[in-house]
């Protein structure tokens, strides 16, 4: 027997978060085809922001999941949204400018496969197994190819693949430093996998509280896009990936700061961490 748990109470509604999460990070990805209108990459950073506007909106699908009861669940959900994720991903980019929308659609199918199985096979009889796995699939593929523009300055499959570097404006083909021959996917896969599960299973309990999941969830966006942003430099000019790296570096520190914020408001008591000193005189 399941208990719901009522989710979005005094809070923001799930579907609207659905809402924001789908076309924000749709937005977001569309935005770094200004690299292909004004000839540069300046806007590979917009990859970035749609990863953490997806993460935003799986967070939130994590917590009405496990709302059901699925509690050790919440790491297994990350690593099947991320998993599904990278075959969308893969998958849509190679379909030129409808990258972004074919992945969501082939997401979508994987996640209601994986539900279905989860319901009818494994038995577990969630009510909203195949919905929340269908959301976290489409999460996960949005994070991938967000992460995947922001690194090498498009969404396109051939970017992905050649490891373009351009240098003094002239760009070079190099298989060695490709996204996916370089396994640099497979360090995306981590970082959206961790960041997807970490906030609610982080903040979690009786004092959970949805403003201080979602900043969590915000906070870990733009950590994950910090190493992102570094790797870029081998594949992007020097200084788009700054910017990308000042972005993500100032967008940490203010929802950091502000997770910070929240936390103290919602703890009982909030006691610095000391070292443990050795105690005079030996043991």
């Amino acid at each position: 027997m399941t208990v719901k748990v009522e989710v979005g109470a005094g809070g923001i509604p799930h579907n609207r978060i659905l809402i924001y999460g789908l076309v924000g990070s749709l937005v977001f990805i569309y935005l770094t085809l200004l690299n292909e209108v004004t000839q540069t990459q300046y806007f590979s950073f917009f990859g970035g922001l749609a990863a953490v506007a997806a993460l935003l909106w799986g967070t939130d699908t994590i917590k009405y999941l496990c709302s059901y009861g699925l509690g050790t669940g919440v790491p297994s959900a990350g690593m099947i949204a991320l998993g599904s994720g990278v075959i969308a991903a893969l998958f849509g980019a190679t379909t030129g400018i409808f990258a972004p929308i074919v992945t969501i659609i082939i997401a979508a199918i994987i996640g209601a496969v994986a539900g279905i199985m989860a319901n009818h096979v494994v038995r577990m009889d969630i009510p909203v197994m195949v919905t929340s796995l269908i959301e976290l699939a489409v999460v996960g593929a949005m994070t991938v190819l967000g992460l995947a523009a922001m690194a090498c300055g498009t969404f396109g499959f051939l970017g992905m693949i050649t490891g373009e570097i351009a240098i003094l404006g002239f760009t070079v083909q190099t298989y060695e430093y490709s996204l996916i021959g370089g396994s640099i996917i497979a360090v995306i896969f981590m970082l959206g996998a961790i960041a997807i599960q970490h906030s609610f299973n982080a903040c979690l309990g009786p004092g959970e509280k949805q403003d201080r999941t979602l900043m969590l969830a915000a906070e870990c966006g733009f950590l994950s896009m910090i190493p992102i942003a570094v790797i870029s430099f081998a594949f992007i000019e020097f200084l788009p990936a700054l910017v990308s790296l000042v972005v993500s570096v100032i967008g940490w520190i203010y929802t950091y700061t502000q997770y910070i914020a929240l936390a103290k408001r919602d703890a009982y008591a909030w006691l610095d961490a000391k070292p443990i000193l050795e105690p005079k005189g030996g043991a």
